[in-house]
């Protein structure tokens, strides 16, 4: 069981027979009468975000989810397919049940992926990945008007703010939770 006093942003619980993930919560104290808890809750099988307020002390079941390593194999349209490392069985999750997570995954890459009681939810990436940068302008000294930053379109897609001195060709780090360049390789 999870309490008010113990919630944390990610932390995935069972509410009213289906499961939700924590996107964030405020501890509201009212002059008078007890304190209450405002959370923001996203559906994990639907994508659907609603606000709930609950009294303080308030107890939900933690959703018990199961990890397991898989393999990003390609990408069919709309289509992502992954494959277990362990048992080789191959599945599917499209484009929409993926979301932001679409412009980090690159052939080959091993992520996590999230069973809920035998059905897959989704996959969780690694807090950073490697990205060839496949197009960017280049950086001429005395360019420093914008902070020494540029745009630099990767190889899955994705366009991140760049050190002057990247070029195209070059090899970056991403960190997936922000979407931000951390170095290059």
């Amino acid at each position: 069981m999870i309490s008010t006093g113990e919630l944390r942003k990610g932390v995935a619980i069972e509410l009213d027979g289906d499961l939700w993930q924590i996107l964030d919560y405020h501890h509201i104290k009212m002059g008078r009468g007890s304190a209450q808890v405002r959370i923001t809750l996203r559906n994990i099988k639907r994508g659907q975000t609603i606000e709930r307020s609950f009294q303080a002390g308030t107890k939900w079941p933690r959703a018990s989810m199961e990890r397991r390593p898989v393999q990003f194999l390609y990408r069919d349209g709309d289509d992502f397919h992954f494959m277990d490392t362990d048992t080789y069985d191959q599945f599917m999750l499209r484009d929409d049940q993926l979301g932001e997570m679409t412009q980090y995954l690159k052939d080959g890459m091993t992520v996590d992926r999230t069973t809920y009681q035998g059905e897959t939810i989704g996959v969780e990436l690694p807090v950073t990945v490697d990205l060839l940068v496949t197009q960017t302008e280049p950086g001429f000294a005395g360019d420093t008007a914008q902070g020494a930053r540029k745009g630099a379109t990767l190889e899955t897609g994705l366009v991140v703010q760049v050190p002057l001195f990247v070029n195209e060709g070059d090899t970056v780090r991403v960190d997936t939770r922000t979407g931000e360049y951390q170095t290059r390789l």
